[in-house]
């Protein structure tokens, strides 16, 4: 898969990634319909960050949920 070429699918599957990543509870909070191709550059920079390290604070989960829900349509 080709990240570096934004679309939904690729948008959808960074997404999910992030999702399992982190564990996250509330995964109806993210959505992959909920965000669109104009913040792409930003989320697979977030993407990139998240799957490059293996733990996370939980203030640093906090603040990775709020960036996520800033990206949100």
């Amino acid at each position: 898969m080709n990240l570096t070429q934004p679309s939904q699918e690729n948008v959808e599957y960074m997404i999910e990634q992030i999702k399992e990543k982190l564990r996250m509870v509330n995964v109806d909070a993210m959505r992959a319909e909920s965000f669109d191709e104009s913040a792409y550059e930003d989320l697979h920079y977030l993407y990139t960050m998240v799957m490059k390290r293996e733990s996370f604070s939980p203030s640093e989960m906090q603040a990775i949920a709020s960036e996520i829900g800033s990206l949100r349509k």
